[in-house]
């Protein structure tokens, strides 16, 4: 019997030829492959840029026109508010025929988007109008007047559909009509008409308009009005919301002007670059293969200069020692952090010249246990540079390794922990602000001064009673010896009980009622605030309100507010004036020009620093404030409140430097205190 042949591990010839012809057939499948993905891709990716670019496009048309409805919106209800508040007025006898138009000048004058403001009576025949020429009943449009009976009827404020009045060649009119009873007895009702047109000019931002044709239309899609700033609308990208009012549902329709995107984007630029570099990374593997020892050594030599380009660019600090501590290499970042080149450094034993001499004794330990073999894997510490200065360190060691895997010393990674400490110091410095506003929000401003006002009176007592036990010990307790010091115990009591009712009327919880008020009331009531205040700057307050000013009409402690905002703007503004100019003045007069009704004005009067240019255009403007504390609130809630009692705040320069505050509420009646 034959034995078996002898088998062979030893590939054949012809398997020999057979792999590298699959292997030369798989690397040219790549290149293919990838060609084949870089034309889908040209096909593919434009569309799809394109349809994304006409999304984006179109969720920011939503977002802007819900920005634009909202902002319609709230200026409509803060009309509808100050149209309330008005007939409260009137059916409340607060505010009479002759100074109805004074009293909705401010209003009509800062709210653009009103057309006329109308008082009717019971019978229909006008009261009072901000026309010179008002109008009768008849002269609404019909779907108004319906309007104004279903409003009567149900006891409600309405708006009417938007028409053109009948007679006049005006844009349409949208009537807004709040009926007006008393003691369940109807009295008339106010109207106030918008003009669309002005709805659409007022509040939607010239911004919006330049990229958006704007128009509000009724629920039949019959436009009202039409804004075109930026041209007609394309039809590409377009936005209709409804705009849900008492009684009226508008649509507000947006078309933007902007056409659809491109076809081409930016992003394919970047496709084809990718795409070409790995048709050339493809290209380049398959010559490597041709010359593959030569590339292997081009390869060694590339990651060796790699490497020491990542080391040369690194912003950390390298720094390798050899067990006996001496320094065998340092990169280029560590030797700009201590500022000494590295031929200084290499084969430096210690003591270091980067070691800071008050630490010494810390680099000495750390440097015995380096020696002992034990390290500290990460720790913090202070070098110091060329030219003297500390910086804080945070270092990183790990035992240094060669490739049989022994010891040859130690590998250190420094970082320049500057700026993560101030950046610490900073957060932590704005944790103790935050947490000491937390504190001073529950105490208030007035707390602190109040404290030392207090302080005054009640040493005062104390000394005066002191003095009393002592004669009384000494045996001379003679009443009219004590009644001088017993009299000034009871005035410094009295000064701060006055202190303490000041304040809790100030700050008393209390809902807003107006009511008869004298100038010379408010500003009594104020001054223990104000001088509270005014001590701390070093400020002397000086008043002159004249006894026979006539009464005004509105809330005390909002009016108060006002005097005190002021009053505190420019005692702050005097901190840095020279003592000798640091008066504040309060004066009150009587305003009877001619061209508008009699009024009460008061002034608040400094000479600090005075208001700049750049500044006074944005002053009255919300959350606009030159103090870092400031909220940027205090002028605007001021003029807010003013004009809510039908008067107005302006300002000018003081001639003789600093800033003079003015507002006038009208007179009441003509009645003198």
């Amino acid at each position: 019997m034959k034995p078996p042949p002898p088998t062979s591990t030893q590939p054949t010839p012809a398997s020999l030829l057979l792999e590298p012809s699959r292997k030369t057939t798989m690397r040219w499948l790549i290149p293919i492959l990838l060609v084949f993905l870089f034309l889908t891709t040209l096909i593919w990716l434009p569309r799809q840029a394109q349809q994304m670019e006409a999304s984006e496009r179109l969720e920011q048309l939503i977002a802007d026109s819900l920005w634009v409805e909202q902002a319609i919106r709230f200026q409509l209800s803060r009309d509808d508010e100050s149209m309330r508040i008005i007939a409260r007025e009137i059916s409340n006898n607060h505010l009479r025929q002759d100074h109805f138009r004074s009293r909705l000048n401010a209003l009509l004058r800062n709210n653009r988007e009103f057309y006329r403001v109308t008082w009717f009576g019971p019978d229909g025949k006008p009261v009072a109008s901000t026309d010179d020429f008002p109008i009768t009943r008849e002269d609404l449009s019909d779907s108004s007047r319906m309007t104004s009976e279903r409003a009567r009827q149900i006891r409600r404020p309405l708006y009417s559909p938007p028409a053109v009045p009948p007679g006049i060649a005006e844009p349409a009119l949208m009537d807004y009509h709040v009926p007006m009873f008393r003691n369940d007895h109807y009295i008339g009702s106010l109207v106030a008409s918008y003009a669309v047109a002005r709805i659409l000019n007022e509040m939607v931002p010239w911004w919006f308009a330049q990229d958006n044709e704007i128009s509000l239309t009724d629920t039949d899609d019959n436009v009202v009005a039409r804004r075109t700033a930026g041209g007609q609308g394309l039809n590409v990208y377009t936005h209709r919301r409804e705009l849900e009012l008492p009684g009226l549902t508008l649509v507000l329709h947006t078309n933007s002007t902007k056409s659809a995107p491109k076809l081409l984007p930016n992003l394919l630029v970047g496709s084809v670059i990718v795409l070409s570099l790995g048709l050339l990374w493809s290209l380049w593997a398959l010559w490597r293969d041709v010359n593959r020892r030569t590339k292997a050594e081009g390869a060694l030599l590339n990651e060796a200069t790699f490497r020491a380009a990542m080391e040369n660019s690194l912003v950390t600090g390298m720094r390798a020692r050899d067990l006996e501590g001496r320094i065998t290499y340092v990169n280029p970042a560590f030797c700009k952090m201590v500022g000494i080149p590295a031929e200084e450094l290499v084969g430096k034993i210690p003591p270091m010249p980067y070691w800071a001499p008050e630490a010494m004794d810390e680099y000495q330990e750390r440097f015995s246990n380096v020696l002992a073999g034990r390290i500290t894997p990460q720790f913090e510490t202070i070098f110091q540079r060329k030219d003297g200065e500390r910086f804080p360190v945070l270092i990183f060691e790990s035992p240094l390794v060669d490739q049989n895997g022994k010891q040859t010393g130690w590998m250190g990674s420094i970082l320049d922990v500057s700026e993560r400490k101030r950046a610490e110091d900073l957060n932590r410095t704005q944790e103790e602000k935050l947490q000491a506003s937390a504190r001073l929000a529950s105490m208030g401003e007035i707390a602190s001064t109040l404290a030392h006002e207090l302080n005054q009176p009640l040493a005062a007592i104390s000394s005066f009673t002191t003095g009393a036990l002592n004669m009384m010990q000494q045996g001379n307790a003679d009443p009219r010896a004590l009644q001088p010091a017993l009299e000034k115990i009871h005035a410094q009591a009295q000064r701060a009980g006055h202190v303490i009712r000041s304040v809790h009327q100030f700050v008393k919880k209390r809902e807003p009622a107006r009511q008869r008020l004298r100038i010379g009331q408010l500003v009594d009531n104020v001054t223990p605030l104000v001088e509270l205040q005014a001590q701390q700057f070093f400020v002397v307050l000086q008043t002159h309100v004249p006894p026979n000013l006539p009464a005004v009409l509105g809330d005390q402690v909002l009016l108060e507010q006002v005097i005190l905002n002021l009053t505190r703007n420019g005692i702050q503004a005097m901190a840095g004036a020279p003592p000798e100019r640091r008066i504040l003045r309060i004066v009150a007069e009587i305003d009877r020009s001619p061209a508008t009704a009699e009024s009460v004005v008061v002034s608040v009067i400094d000479q600090g620093h005075g208001i700049p240019e750049d500044v006074a255009a944005r002053l009255f403007s919300p959350f606009f404030s030159t103090k870092a504390e400031g909220m940027g609130m205090g002028l605007n809630i001021c003029r807010t409140t003013i004009e809510f009692h039908g008067g107005t705040l302006t300002y000018t320069n003081n001639p003789t430097g600093g800033t003079i505050f003015r507002f006038s509420l009208p007179a009441q009646g003509g009645t003198y205190y």
